[in-house]
Formats: C-alpha cells, structure tokens, sequence
C-alpha cells in the first residue's frame, strides 16, 4: 500500500498542470510542483493556509474577486458539481495570469465531501514572449528591467505595421498606458519597489497578450501596446481587461499588499495616420483618463470622434 500511496504522489508531482488540494474550509492540504512553477508560490508557503490568503486570489475577467464571493471550488464543495472556469490568477510576483480550471470535490468513503481539488493551466502567452525575448536580446532591443520590447522597437514595430496598413488594410489599434501616481510610488516605498511594480505591470501584459500583439516599454512609468488586426470595439474591451487585472494584482511589501492602477489612451489606427499623428491621439486619449480620474480608458477611432 506504502508503494502505491508514493506511486500516486509521484504521478501527482510532475503532472504538467497545476493541482492542489483542500478542506472544506479551503486550507490547502497538497501543492505539486507545476502549481510552484505556474503561481511562483512553494507548497511550504501555501500548504495549510487558505487558498485565498494572498495565494491565488482569483479574478474574472470584469475584475471581480473570485475568492470574497463563490469561486468554482468553493462552489463545487458547496454543491458537489464539478466545474470548468478561466480566471486570472495572482502569481507570487504579483502579476495576473490566465489559467483554465477544473474542480472536482474530495470525498471519503461514505461519498461524504471533505474538501475539493483543483487543476490548473496556465493558458497565458509566457513561452511565446520567451521566443521574442531571446529574438530582440540579440537585438539589443529589450528593456532590461521589464524584459519588454524597447521604444526602438516599439518604433519599428509602428513603421512595420503602418506598412501593413496601406499595403493590405490590416487594421491595427494602440494602447498608451501609464501607471497612475507612479512617483508618488516610488517616493514612498523606494525605486527598488517601483521596479517590481513596473515588472509586474509588464509580466500581466506579457501573460495576456495574444499570439501577434506587442508590448513595449515607452519610457518610464509608459507603456504602449500594439494589436495587430482589431477593431475598436476590441481594443476597448482587451485594454479595460488589462486595466481591471492590474487594478485587482499586487506585490506584498514588508506583509503588506500595494496596488497601483493603469490610465490608458486607446485609439485606431486612420488612413493618413503616422507613427506620430498615431502616438499624439492616443497621448491626448491618455490625458483625458488621468482628468477623469484615472483608472480608466478613454477610446477614440479617428482624430475627432470618441
């Protein structure tokens, strides 16, 4: 029996996805090391907490915690019904990834519920932006800190697809974005913290990103986002998404939890549009948010209608 039990753990532990167990009460009683590699957190920082003490934190994707209300597991323990969801999850570093999960409840041999399981998989674009990062080091043109692409390629990026544009009217759409109150950070829990942010804040737009958008770091607290063949109505959507998960992630700083939220200027690319005619609207959408109050996107589709 001793040989079986250990075959079972040894299965459990280098499945590909993420697996944990829980109670009733959803302390977590089992962590397998693709759950380590996908959260960033170790089974000796999570096993016998809550899995919503500063662990998993579930999101949807309006940005709406999972884990105050009735997340997939809690209900599956709660009723007995398996379930299937995509939510975001909180990663140790403080980023939101998108993982789909399956939940099934534990029960004990008299079909009683004693608690719940949950599979995992990371579903973000994480090994793709690997291949670019590889691509652009040899180009010396990441951002170091953020392993994003730099505003020279940023550049680049905007004449290739302005290309594409009048050569086979691929629509394309930008997102200017900057983090709010991003000084008044870093005066107040120092520059070392405001680059974990600044990473944070990156790795989310890295682990959302679909296969052919591009993001880059701009300068400083700025970011622009290329997507590639969208419409407006899209891009709205995709960018008020980035804004809710970064609005909902955090890093923990001497055990407390720091937030920052994202202003964004979103617009679509014109028939006469240049890279700076481009960069100016979305900058002028980008002002527009930070007057209503930022943590909020402000969307034009030409030069003069919202």
């Amino acid at each position: 029996m001793g040989l079986a039990i250990d075959s079972y753990e040894k299965v459990l532990e280098n499945l590909h996805d993420g697996l944990y167990f829980v109670d009733r009460d959803r302390i977590i009683t089992f962590w397998n090391k693709s759950a380590e590699e996908i959260s960033g957190f170790t089974a000796n920082e999570v096993v016998g907490k809550p899995c919503s003490n500063n662990i998993l934190t579930h999101v949807d994707s309006e940005g709406n915690n999972l884990c105050i209300g009735m997340c997939p597991l809690a209900a599956a323990i709660a009723d007995g019904k398996n379930r299937e969801a995509e939510v975001y999850m909180h990663h140790k570093d403080g980023h939101r990834i998108p993982v789909s999960v399956r939940v099934s409840t534990l029960t004990d041999g008299d079909g009683n519920i004693i608690g719940g399981v949950e599979l995992f998989t990371d579903i973000s674009n994480m090994t793709s932006n690997e291949l670019r990062v590889k691509e652009l080091e040899k180009l010396a043109l990441l951002d170091n800190l953020t392993q994003l692409a730099n505003r020279n390629y940023v550049e680049r990026e905007l004449q290739s697809v302005l290309a594409e544009k009048k050569r086979f009217n691929v629509p394309f759409g930008i997102l200017f974005i900057d983090i709010d109150h991003f000084k008044k950070f870093n005066d107040s829990f120092g520059h070392d913290v405001g680059d974990e942010v600044l990473k944070f804040v990156a790795n989310t737009f890295i682990a959302n990103a679909r296969p052919f958008d591009l993001y880059g770091r701009w300068g400083g607290e700025e970011f622009i986002g290329i997507m590639r063949n969208i419409n407006g109505q899209d891009l709205e959507m995709v960018g008020n998404r980035l804004r809710l998960l970064i609005a909902n992630s955090y890093i923990i700083h001497k055990n407390e939890k720091l937030f920052v939220t994202i202003s964004i200027g979103a617009t679509i690319v014109n028939e006469n549009d240049t890279i700076e005619t481009l960069i100016k609207r979305a900058d002028i959408n980008l002002y527009k948010s930070k007057e209503a109050g930022r943590n909020c996107l402000t969307m034009t589709c030409s030069s003069g209608t919202e």
